[in-house]
């Protein structure tokens, strides 16, 4: 009797423990495949944001064309923009700036008082919180006393730290405020025993880029010695008109927006390049090719970098006097070279231009080797032995950089000597990424602390955070998609030989990817973009399902209207880079010029009178100008929401 009751107790206890084994593995395999839709969705988030700057990079090579070129066509009335090549003197007087705007007595926002001091960062971060705008004087003074403590400091900052004093590394914040207070609110407020180094890339994106800017800069002129900025590629006027920084400010500061814009363009010009810790580990923006030489860092006169988008360009000293003048003083030769107020604007080399293209761009891989950065048009991928061959020639240790977001808010790579540190939680959607900082101590393993600011959707299950990236993911790549439709249908019908509607998903992939060129594992994606028969065919129609370009006129065609749609945030660039007078408006016939260079530089092969009896009938009160903003917002995409994935069905997995 005590023998069988003995037996069925192990029997029991064996199929306990089957069951529980069984639970165990299938939670895994949950898990694991939730972990695959969620790396699925920030792969096409990460895509289409490194193709966006590819983009970006392009308008360079634009802007010399058109310096070249636009004065053949239209010499009398052009005037670049002063932001889109150099100031027109050193700085405007100070008193022209700040002194001349009064604070109203009925401004109840943050005051603060020069010399700044700690309590005015508090009183800083509190009125933040309360989401207050600081008024305008006081960000312009701000403004101005960081110029000045910069232009004092060297292109790299040598740190030391000490058991009793680490230092904190910051990655991209991207205007994430929360994130900032996070931070402080976790690791203290920067002090002189709380040194920090903010690695670049503080403003663009997000909602609040003006605050962290004037929370960093208020504590570097309180803190100059324990706060460093390093400069990012946001830190850059023309990546600002395409990632929203300009918008921002020209929202929360309707009268002053402009003066901000215009000194904002110098400052950055004046922040660092990098920052060496215990003279072992070098921290920069983006990171470092086989030819990265920081004995020429080191001396070159970076407030010549203006932005990525002006490279210097190579002028023939023989035809110096053969100058086209226009009515403002801004001059060009046929070589592209620009003169302002008669006097040569200074460049850097496009050597030097090169390198610091190279640390602000530049992204790690696991190959060895250094190659063409060709996902973000700009920079190189730089291997193993690449950063080992730089490492050991300037006898440090490892590299510390930013500039990619990263799921738990790091990562570590090359043998453990190339860090990513990014410090946006939420970067691409809510619960997509966490953020994180490193705590550096000489003689020891650096430390890192991650975090995510927690909304409600954070309090969800996994499946429901997964589900809400997923379609914030596959929405954005359908809005990629519908721009290229005409182009796509054609390499579809290409390869349907037999005129069936379908392809194999192998040939659909192929398409897709050929056109749209975002190194994406498409045949995974294709049961959330299309309709696949019981046979495993792809009807490839119903790619565009559910989606729409909104023409502005029903008789723009459709290849126009999805060029206008795809090229827009360029077009938006280049148009306010000739608003000589920030009106937002442009002749008809400074449009057609700038539309007939931009199509022959681009290769886009659209009838000219096509955009011609568009814009004829966008000037809707007939006066010979086009609201250029207006215009180009007439071009968006319309979803059927409806229509949009279901929780239980969506699966990038």
């Amino acid at each position: 009797m005590g023998c069988s009751s003995s037996s069925t107790k192990t029997r029991r206890s064996e199929t306990s423990l089957r069951a529980a084994l069984i639970i165990q593995n299938w939670y895994r395999g949950y898990k694991a495949r939730l972990k695959a839709r969620q790396h699925y969705a920030l792969t096409i988030f990460q895509s289409i944001e490194y193709a966006d700057e590819q983009g970006q990079m392009q308008l360079s090579t634009f802007f010399s064309f058109m310096l070249e070129n636009y004065t053949h066509i239209h010499k009398e009335e052009l005037e670049l923009r002063n932001q889109s090549l150099e100031s027109q003197q050193d700085m405007r007087d100070r008193r022209d700036y700040v002194d001349l705007i009064d604070v109203p007595d009925s401004y109840n926002g943050p005051r603060l008082q020069f010399p700044l001091t700690c309590t005015d960062i508090d009183l800083l971060l509190e009125a933040f919180k309360e989401q207050q705008i600081l008024h305008a004087h006081y960000v312009l003074e701000v403004l101005f006393e960081t110029k000045k403590v910069l232009k004092q400091m060297p292109n790299f900052t040598h740190i030391q730290t000490s058991p009793s004093k680490e230092v904190t590394i910051c990655g991209d914040l991207h205007g994430k405020l929360d994130d900032l207070f996070l931070i402080f609110y976790k690791n203290g407020l920067p002090s002189e025993r709380n040194p920090y180094v903010f690695n670049g890339d503080f403003v663009d994106r997000g909602r609040n880029s003006i605050e962290i800017l004037m929370i960093l800069c208020v504590s570097f002129l309180v803190y100059p010695n324990d706060l460093h900025l390093n400069r990012g590629n946001h830190e850059d006027f023309m990546m600002n008109l395409r990632y929203g920084f300009t918008k921002e400010i020209l929202h929360k500061y309707k009268l002053h927006g402009k003066r901000i814009l215009q000194i904002l363009e110098e400052l950055y010009a004046w922040l660092p390049i990098g920052t060496i810790v215990d003279n072992e580990i070098l921290v920069i923006h983006g990171g470092i090719s086989e030819t990265t030489d920081l004995n020429l860092l080191h001396r070159v006169e970076r407030n010549k970098m203006k932005s990525v988008l002006i490279p210097p360009t190579e002028t023939n000293r023989d035809h110096d006097t053969d100058w086209k003048h226009n009515k403002v003083g801004v001059t060009f030769n046929a070589h592209g070279r620009i003169k302002t107020n008669g006097s040569p604007i200074e460049h850097l080399t496009k050597h030097e231009w090169e390198q610091i293209i190279d640390i602000l761009w530049s992204d790690p891989r696991g190959k060895n080797g250094c190659f063409p950065n060709t996902g973000r048009g700009g920079g190189c991928y730089f291997g193993p032995d690449v950063t080992s061959k730089i490492l050991n020639k300037y006898q440090l240790k490892m590299l510390i950089r930013s500039h990619e977001c990263k799921p738990e808010g790091y990562e570590i790579c090359h043998d453990g000597k190339v860090v990513t540190i990014f410090s946006a939680s939420n970067y691409y959607e809510e619960g997509s990424n966490r953020g994180a900082y490193i705590k550096l101590c000489s003689g020891t393993t650096p430390r890192f602390f991650q975090y995510q600011v927690t909304k409600a959707t954070c309090f969800q299950p996994l499946r429901q955070r997964v589900h809400t990236m997923e379609n914030s993911a596959i929405k954005i790549l359908r809005e990629r998609v519908i721009s290229r439709k005409s182009d796509l249908i054609r390499a579809f019908q290409l390869q349907d030989h037999r005129k069936s509607g379908k392809l194999s998903v192998s040939q659909w992939a192929f398409c897709m990817e050929n056109i749209l060129g975002l190194n994406l594992p498409w045949r995974s994606l294709s049961s959330n973009l299309v309709n696949i028969d019981q046979n495993g065919n792809v009807e490839y129609m119903s790619s565009f399902h559910n989606i729409h370009i909104e023409k502005p006129v029903q008789e723009a065609h459709s290849t126009l209207v999805e060029t206008l749609y795809r090229y827009r945030s360029d077009l938006e660039i280049i148009f306010n880079a000739i608003d000589t007078d920030h009106s937002g408006l442009i002749s008809m016939e400074e449009f057609r010029a700038m539309w007939k260079l931009f199509s022959s530089h681009y290769n886009v092969l659209i009838d000219d009178s096509q955009v011609n009896k568009l814009a004829n009938i966008m000037d809707l009160n007939k006066d010979g100008s086009i609201d250029f903003n207006e215009f180009l917002k007439a071009f968006y995409v319309v979803h059927r929401y409806e229509d949009l994935m279901k929780p239980d069905v969506t699966n990038l997995g």
